[in-house]
């Protein structure tokens, strides 16, 4: 919906309000119809509004007649109407009809508790004029982005780290503690980014500051015991669909149009099937595809759409536009892009934004209900590798080392129970990693390797730990939903933002989740059946094709791109002389994953993805390169296809 940022300044000093423009400049993509700022003391807020609910009333920063408290918030809250109704808040008081003026009112009578009868997705700073003190809250699961930097002269928040690195006390520097995990996984596993000193404030959590330290406390947690308990799956299906149901009825509040992503997935297709029964004329529906054949998806959105009668709208992504975003996408991100379909995601969100303000999407499901793949090959992997001897394994890896590199079966084994040790970190993070542990020592320099053999995926584990999940399967789906889930969120926060569009997740809901965390696990994945409760609840309002195909996870070219005209100008932005990447791996390793997925004998993509990425980022980021200098393109200069 909007943007926010702000800051305040520790030691008293007055805030310059032309600081707060400057970091609010930063954020205008997500907020193009409105801006405003609020000073007072040391204290400065901003806000960019993208108008969704109440559109010619609700700027920001908001404050109440005769109240000390001052909003900016980024969001949508879906029950504030039936809030105004039961909060003792004098009615004679309200101004406006959007949700932004209900936070205020909520707040003030209610306190910090206020959050607990939110429904919805927000980031959110209440300035209290009595102490000059902040507050600051986030969703329940992350929906929205908040980041903060902390010093002992200087409190700084905002949507996005970049207006955070427009204030001139905070200067970018790598976290090199990180940098390991980031290039395995792609993403952090606690509160930290890549950039030194700048933190996430994590999902579910407050965040308070008045004169002395910053405190922070969880508000919501995630639980999976104790199980409820049905007579059969198909009465909790009836209840699982009923709570859907009511979950997309709630995102269609807005003043504006919507739109729903349409990839032909489940998970999109149910969604758009739903919205169907709900509103009058045809929803419009928006779907990217590629001309490469093998990675295209239209063909079953269009199935989907002609089922449930929707205005289909499509992109065909050429691979010269792809490239030509992809730098743009990494500076709209702030850290390197976990995956290459954030770049197409951004292109659908460009063809929905010139048509709707709004969209419904999918993110969430296959955290929530076991729909990746890798569960289950995770699960059998660890069952059966209890009875694998440790000679055995040893055997099997010197005899699998002797097939060529080619060998399909070569390249199964060596993710499998019979080669790997049988625990989580090699079978479930290491084995669907980007960079494994072994991989990451032959990639870095010495400095690294220690936090390598040591703590690099502890924050993981912790997490299982730290569940009341009993069950592996709902221990790792907690993890999940708490650290690759948290990625997945960001991009689609991102790169919709990048086309000032916002985007809303049903699967998320608060109430749906806490009811499906609770879900028997048998009811989410059974051998090879994955979201076996999705499919018994809303598979019979989809086409049969669309609930038997397996998951395809948004595919991108990029293995074919990165061998033909594209391997080039990949080779000379990870091995020329101006690339920046050489000071936190080793050049030579680079440029053997370069030759070897040349080759073809072995599939380098993800390597290769997650080494541009950070080169990207620290040229754009570091180095001060704009975008679209930042990357080098075969033949003519193209120009940025992204907007925003």
């Amino acid at each position: 919906m909007c943007g926010i940022c702000g800051f305040i300044n520790r030691d008293g000093a007055p805030a310059d309000v032309a600081l707060v423009r400057r970091m609010n400049a930063t954020l205008t993509h997500r907020g193009p119809d409105d801006q405003g700022d609020f000073v007072q003391g040391p204290v400065a807020l901003g806000h960019r509004r993208l108008s969704i609910v109440d559109v010619s009333r609700g700027h920001q920063p908001m404050r109440l007649d005769s109240s000390p408290f001052t909003v900016v918030y980024n969001g949508e809250i879906y029950n504030h109407r039936q809030l105004r109704q039961e909060l003792s808040f004098p009615p004679q008081r309200y101004r406006t009809t959007c949700d932004t003026e209900t936070i205020l009112a909520a707040y003030e009578c209610l306190g910090t508790e206020a959050v607990q009868v939110f429904q919805g997705m927000f980031a959110l700073a209440i300035h209290d004029a009595r102490d000059n003190s902040l507050f600051l809250a986030r969703d329940r699961l992350g929906i929205k982005p908040l980041y903060y930097y902390s010093s002992e002269r200087l409190f700084a928040f905002a949507s996005e780290i970049k207006a955070l690195l427009a204030h001139p006390d905070i200067a970018p520097r790598v976290n090199e503690d990180k940098l390991p995990v980031q290039l395995a996984l792609k993403y952090t596993l606690d509160d930290e980014t890549l950039f030194a000193g700048i933190k996430k404030l994590m999902p579910g959590h407050l965040l308070q500051i008045r004169q002395g330290p910053v405190s922070i406390r969880q508000y919501w947690e995630l639980s999976y015991e104790p199980k409820s308990t049905w007579n059969s799956l198909e009465e909790a299906a009836e209840e699982f669909r009923d709570r859907f149901d009511a979950s997309v009825q709630a995102r269609l509040m807005a003043d504006v149009p919507l739109g729903v992503f349409l990839s032909g997935g489940i998970d999109s297709s149910v969604i758009a099937a739903s919205m169907s029964r709900m509103v009058d004329e045809p929803i419009k529906a928006f779907s990217i595809g590629f001309a490469e054949r093998g990675y295209s998806e239209l063909d079953y959105s269009r199935l989907v759409a002609d089922h449930v009668g929707a205005q289909v709208r499509e992109v065909v992504l050429s691979p010269q536009e792809w490239f030509a975003a992809w730098p743009r996408m990494v500076y709209h991100e702030d850290e390197p892009i976990a995956h290459p379909s954030s770049i197409s995601l951004h292109f659908v969100s460009a063809l929905a934004a010139r048509e709707v303000k709004v969209v419904l999407t999918g993110e969430g499901s296959d955290e929530l209900l076991g729909g990746y793949e890798r569960y289950y090959q995770t699960l059998a992997n660890l069952r059966y590798g209890r009875f694998v001897p440790q000679a055995l394994r040893r055997l099997a890896s010197r005899a699998i080392d002797y097939l060529p590199d080619q060998c399909v079966g070569k390249r199964k084994a060596v993710r499998t129970s019979l080669v790997l040790p049988n625990d989580i970190r090699s079978l479930y993070l290491d084995n669907y990693a980007a960079f494994g542990r072994k991989s990451l020592l032959e990639l870095l320099p010495d400095r690294f390797h220690d936090s390598v053999r040591g703590r690099m995926y502890d924050g993981f584990e912790q997490w299982m730990r730290i569940s009341d999940a009993r069950q592996l399967l709902d221990q790792i789906l907690y993890a999940d939903m708490k650290t690759y889930l948290h990625e997945l969120l960001m991009k689609q926060d991102q790169m919709s933002m990048s086309a000032s569009l916002e985007s809303r997740v049903p699967f998320l809901d608060h109430r749906l989740v806490e009811f499906a965390t609770r879900l028997p696990v048998n009811y989410k994945l059974q051998g090879f059946d994955t979201k076996r409760i999705l499919r018994r609840a809303l598979g019979p309002s989809v086409p049969p094709p669309i609930v038997s195909r397996s998951k395809k996870g948004f595919p991108t070219p990029t293995r074919e791109w990165f061998r033909g005209a594209w391997a080039d100008p990949m080779r000379k932005l990870l091995t020329g002389p101006k690339s920046l990447v050489h000071e936190y791996v080793r050049p030579a390793a680079v440029a053997a994953i370069l030759d070897r997925h040349q080759s073809g004998a072995w599939d380098l993509q993800e390597e290769i993805w997650t080494l541009g990425n950070l080169e990207l980022w620290l040229r754009i980021f570091f180095d001060g390169q704009r975008p679209e200098e930042a990357l080098p393109l075969p033949g003519e200069e193209l120009a940025c296809a992204s907007s925003g």
